[in-house]
């Protein structure tokens, strides 16, 4: 029974960050719709609008609860619930999922920010926002998968690589787009 209960809560994991990861581009777009012309703006607006709230009420929402829901049941069903309070590899892990947790609620926020009309930041300060969940994501399976091989000095100094290697190409990207 924990295989498949682990099984779901992996799918789960998924399809959340899989909504996470396109959300963002949406509004990405939907911001870039904003700034062209009428009509194309309230057509390209209107199709959004649709697809990022069929996308976050249908797909990403429902896997942030399920992953919360299979998560815990994990933890318990595997004896490791005692040992994520006790200092270890899981501890540093559940800091990282609370993270993306507040990183969910920010997209939440903007989602209803958007849905009004108010586009608070550029498309190219999404872009970079839209790699702090990569950036979860890689800190949190790194930590599932090599758990205490790991020290905790190389893997910051590897995550901290990480995020300049992703601003870096972000960086090159927006140079590349910006000779076009």
């Amino acid at each position: 029974m924990l295989e498949y209960i682990k099984a779901l809560h992996i799918i789960f994991i998924v399809t959340w960050f899989s909504g996470m990861f396109y959300i963002v581009r949406l509004y990405i777009y939907n911001t870039e719709a904003n700034e062209k012309q009428e009509p194309e703006k309230s057509i390209l607006q209107n199709q959004f609008n649709i697809m990022i709230r069929r996308l976050w009420f249908g797909i990403t929402w429902p896997s942030a609860i399920l992953t919360l829901i299979f998560g815990p049941v994990t933890l318990m069903m595997s004896g490791l619930m005692p040992l994520a309070f006790s200092g270890n590899w899981l501890t540093i892990k559940l800091v990282f999922v609370t993270l993306l947790y507040i990183y969910h609620f920010t997209l939440h926020s903007i989602y209803k920010q958007e849905s009004k009309g108010i586009f608070k930041y550029s498309s190219n300060k999404l872009r970079i926002w839209n790699e702090v969940a990569t950036i979860l994501l890689v800190a949190i399976i790194m930590l599932v998968v090599v758990k205490q091989s790991l020290s905790f000095v190389w893997g910051l100094v590897g995550l901290v690589l990480f995020i300049i290697l992703l601003m870096s190409a972000i960086k090159i990207y927006k140079i590349i787009r910006g000779k076009k």
